[in-house]
Parts: C-alpha cells; structure tokens; sequence
C-alpha cells in the first residue's frame, strides 16, 4: 500500500503515481485504487497536464506492506539484495547496546529504494488518496514553504541581514551572510561549505553530491563535528604537516589507549579537568595545562570530573588520518574508531 498526494500545483521535483482502476469492496474507510504506474520527475509542461488530468498523485514514499509479504517479494524481485542484508544480520556484532550491522556484508547490498527495487515491480500494489498537508521536508524550499517568513517573504534563520531580497530561505549557522537584492534563492552556510541555489531547483543537490563523490572529497560525508561514545571532536583549522581539533569529553567519558604512527600530539586543557595516560605515567591537567604527546608514545585521555571536559589538540606529521591509530584497550569495544 502507497499513500499518494493530491497534488495542488505543478510540481516537478517529485515523482508521481498514476491511478487505475479503483478496488471494489476493499473494506476500506475511503477509496482505494490500483497504482498503474510510477512515473519520474517530470518536466514543467508534464507536471501541469498531469495536474489538469486528475489521474496523478505525488508520490510521497510512505509505504505500508506486512513484513513476511514484503520479504517474500523483495526475494523474489531482488534475492541478491535480501541475501546481502541476511549475511549482514547474521555476520553482525552486538556493541553494548547496539547491534553492528556486518560491515563487508552491508557493503555488498546495491544501493537502491524501495521505489525501484520493489514497489514499481510488484504487481499488487494499491494506493490510498490523501490530502494530509504532507510535505517533502527532505528540499530546503519544503523548509522554507512551512517556516514563518518576514515581510518580504524571506525566511531567515542565523546571523543574516538580507536587504531589498526575497522569497529567499537564508540560513547562517557561523558566519554573517548578507544578501542584497536577490530572489527565490537557497543560501545555507555551514562550517566546511556553503549552497547558493534557486529555490526551484534545490533538488539538484543529489547531482552535487554525486559530484563530490567522483572528485574523492569528503564534505558528503563527513561532518566538522564527528560524534563519538565519549563525545565528540571537531576540526578547526588544517594545513599540510597539521592539524586543530576541539575535543569534548564528556563525564565520565575517556578515549581509548592509543598510539599514532605518523604524528605527534599537544593537548592543551581550555576547560575542565584532563586524566592523562601517557606511556605508563597518568598525569591530572586542569585548566590552561598542556602536555606533549610524541611519536608513537601510548596514551589516552579521559574525564574524571562532573562537567564536560574541552580540549584543543594540535596534531603535526606526514599523515594526519583517522585511519592512523593503534588502539590496545577500548571501554566501548570498538574496532574501526578513534
């Protein structure tokens, strides 16, 4: 069962779904139809007929199936993928109170949707019509069509001054973004990027990403704030031979006992207390202490105290990777994090 949206203006960032014929007799509160078809995003001048014609829904990806029907099918259509997420289960770890997915397993399962793999392929699905004020939320013009505008029709979030312009979502998260006599536009900066787009077409940005991907940059899937069982760290400034970090430790939290190939560390105390292990000796640093963490020496820190601890690591070498650790102790029992 799909829910389909009565649409109410052209749309082309959607997909569709085309109604036939109506199910007799279903025992259903309201009227159910066969899905003939699912159909991509059209153009403007599609989109508009389909308006005019009445038999087209957006498609919202709301699904409803029982789960051994829906196994049945998907092992049917796309057994490779079914058995891909079996070995995944089977091979998988329990970590405290998660269950870790198998990572090679999880990794040989094509990525693909619900949509493609299994819906437009069956042969017994049914769509309910609603008009639920539902809303593509994943488009930043979705955010900027259910958020509170100004009087100029802007919706503005941040530090943002936006001066003879509107019909705009303008988002600032650390900067100032100023924006002086612009229109229908998406402007979003982060720390590690920022996205100016027409408000029409933001659905361009999966090309975007695709693009980032083929260039080997890690902006599609990194964050500047990586969160971790003991907090979380976040770059500040990086160079050549080096590297700025803020780490939050929270109470209680502590990394694990470690050791680097490839680069040397400072870490400097900017609040909080700092229990610090470094080849066999354990130090206390409190606020404005630092110590020197060389070349492959062993160490670990943690937080002793009741509050959050912070910490500015300088790191400096020829490598400077996540992936450049030895971990020979870890309270969280993780194998491929820092």
């Amino acid at each position: 069962m799909t829910f389909g949206i009565q649409p109410d203006k052209p749309e082309t960032g959607f997909g569709y779904l085309k109604k036939g014929d109506e199910i007799p007799d279903a025992g259903a509160a309201s009227a159910l139809f066969r899905v003939e078809r699912f159909v991509e995003k059209p153009s403007l001048e599609v989109a508009e007929e389909y308006l005019r014609s009445g038999d087209y829904f957006w498609n919202s990806g709301i699904f409803m199936f029982r789960a051994d029907q829906f196994l049945e099918i998907l092992g049917r259509l796309r057994p490779d993928m079914l058995e891909a997420c079996r070995q995944a289960v089977a091979r998988g770890k329990h970590d405290l109170d998660f269950f870790r997915l198998d990572h090679d397993a999880f990794l040989a399962c094509e990525s693909d949707s619900i949509d493609y793999a299994v819906m437009e392929h069956a042969d017994n699905v049914a769509m309910i019509p609603v008009n639920m004020g539902w809303s593509d939320v994943g488009s930043w013009s979705s955010l900027w069509e259910i958020g509170e505008k100004d009087s100029a029709n802007n919706l503005l979030l941040g530090d943002v001054i936006a001066e003879g312009s509107k019909n705009s979502y303008i988002r600032s998260e650390h900067r100032l973004v100023t924006a002086i006599g612009v229109e229908n536009l998406v402007i979003i900066e982060t720390t590690d990027a920022v996205l100016v787009a027409n408000r029409d077409q933001t659905q361009y940005v999966k090309e975007v990403v695709e693009h980032l991907k083929r260039q080997g940059r890690e902006e599609h899937s990194t964050h500047r704030r990586v969160y971790r069982p003991w907090g979380f760290y976040e770059s500040i400034a990086e160079g050549e031979r080096h590297q700025v970090k803020h780490l939050m430790v929270k109470p209680g939290g502590k990394l694990s006992l470690q050791m680097h190939h490839h680069r040397a560390e400072h870490w400097v105390v900017v609040q909080g207390t700092a229990k610090v292990s470094r080849d066999g000796e354990t130090l206390l640093l409190a606020e404005n202490e630092s110590i020197y963490l060389p070349l492959g020496c062993r160490h670990r820190l943690e937080n002793p105290g009741k509050t959050p601890l912070s910490v500015i690591e300088v790191q400096s070498g020829g490598y400077l990777g996540e992936d450049d650790i030895v971990r020979f102790e870890d309270v969280y029992k993780r194998e491929d994090q820092p």
